[in-house]
C-alpha cells in the first residue's frame, strides 16, 4: 500500500486471518456473504473502524469501542434497522476474533452491519428477509512510520460534502460514492487524498480523513456541519482543549488553508498525520512543532485508553 493516509507495512498474516460472518469465523478465502445482501446490492448498512492496542498481559484492547459502537448503532437506527445483537454481545464477538487470530497489537478491525439479506435485488427494507449481516474483518496493519513524518498532499477537488436532506454526511454508510469520486479524482492529480468543501465553498473534510490547520497557535477544523463525527477528530480537540491549546470550529476557506502554518489529518487508522502540501502549495516541510505535539498527546491519550483492559 503506498497511498499515503492509509499506507501500511505489508503483514503476511493477513492471508490467514479468520473473519467473523455472524458470529461464524472463516478463513479469509472463504468469508463470503449473499449477492443479496443489502450492503452488495444496495450500499445499505453502515460500518466502523476499530483500532487495536495491547493492554494488561498482552491482550488486545479496541480503543474507544464504547464510542465506535454508539456510532454504529445510531446509524442503524436512522437506517431504520434493528441490531440484533446488544452492544456487549457484538464487543465479545470482536474480541473473540481477536484472539482466535492472535491479534492483540498493531491491528485494525473493520467492522460492518449492513440491513440483511433480501428476497429480491430491490431497494425496499420490506424485502430484507433477514437479521442484519455483521462482519468482522480484523487485519495486521501497522501506519508507515516515515507518513507520520514527511506527511500527505491533497488537492481540493470538485465533489463537495452536501447538505443532509441529501445525503447526511453524519451517517458513516457502506454508500462512500461521493468519497470515492473525491478519491478518484485527488487520484489522477497525483495527490494522496482529496480535500472536499461544503455547499457554500468552506472546507469541510477530507475523502477518508479530518482535516486541522493551525493558524498563529490555533487549531481550526470545520464546523462539523458537513463531516461525519470522527471520533479521533473529537479526541483531538478534547486534548487540544486540556491542553491550553485553543481549538476552533468554525468556516474557513482555502485562502487560510494556503496560508497555514500546519495542516494534519486525523483518522482512527493513522491518528495524526501531517499534511505537507495542497493544491500545490507547500504549507510545511513535513512534521511542524504542533503536529509533533498532538501526536505525542495522542499517543499517551490512546496508551491510557488501552491501559484500563477489555
Amino acid at each position: 500500500m503506498t497511498h499515503a493516509t492509509h499506507a501500511y507495512q505489508p503483514d503476511p498474516r493477513n492471508a490467514h486471518i479468520l473473519i467473523d460472518v455472524n458470529g461464524e469465523r472463516f478463513p479469509r478465502d472463504e468469508a463470503k456473504v449473499s449477492v443479496f445482501d443489502s450492503g452488495f446490492v444496495l450500499g445499505d448498512g453502515v460500518w466502523e473502524g476499530l483500532r487495536v492496542h495491547p493492554g494488561p498481559g498482552g491482550k488486545g484492547v479496541i480503543a474507544f469501542l464504547d464510542r465506535h459502537l454508539t456510532r454504529l448503532y445510531d446509524g442503524a437506527k436512522t437506517l431504520d434497522f434493528d441490531m440484533d445483537v446488544s452492544k456487549e454481545t457484538l464487543t465479545q464477538r470482536l474480541y473473540d476474533c481477536l484472539d482466535a487470530n492472535d491479534a492483540h497489537d498493531g491491528v485494525h478491525i473493520r467492522l460492518m452491519v449492513s440491513r440483511g439479506v433480501k428476497a429480491t435485488p430491490y431497494q425496499d427494507p420490506r424485502a430484507t428477509i433477514t437479521p442484519p449481516t455483521i462482519v468482522i474483518i480484523p487485519e495486521f496493519k501497522t501506519p508507515r512510520p516515515e507518513t507520520a513524518r514527511a506527511g500527505a498532499s491533497l488537492f481540493t477537488v470538485h465533489v463537495r460534502r452536501g447538505y443532509p436532506d441529501v445525503q447526511d454526511q453524519k451517517l458513516n454508510s457502506h454508500s462512500k460514492l461521493n468519497c470515492i469520486l473525491g478519491c478518484i479524482q485527488a487520484a489522477k492529480a497525483g495527490a494522496d487524498e482529496a480535500l472536499m468543501l461544503d455547499p457554500h465553498g468552506f472546507v469541510a473534510t477530507c475523502n477518508s480523513t479530518h482535516f486541522f490547520i493551525v493558524q498563529n497557535g490555533e487549531l481550526w477544523t470545520s464546523t462539523g456541519d458537513f463531516c461525519l463525527g470522527g471520533i479521533t477528530r473529537g479526541l483531538i480537540l478534547d486534548l487540544a482543549r486540556a491542553n491550553g491549546i485553543a481549538a476552533r470550529e468554525k468556516n474557513f476557506s482555502l485562502h487560510d488553508v494556503y496560508g497555514a502554518d500546519e495542516a494534519f489529518v486525523t483518522g482512527t487508522f493513522a491518528g495524526v498525520t501531517p499534511v505537507r502540501e495542497v493544491d500545490g502549495r507547500r504549507i510545511s516541510g513535513g512534521r511542524g512543532p504542533m503536529v509533533e505535539r498532538l501526536q505525542t498527546l495522542y499517543k499517551t491519550c490512546i496508551a491510557n485508553e488501552a491501559a484500563k483492559g477489555r
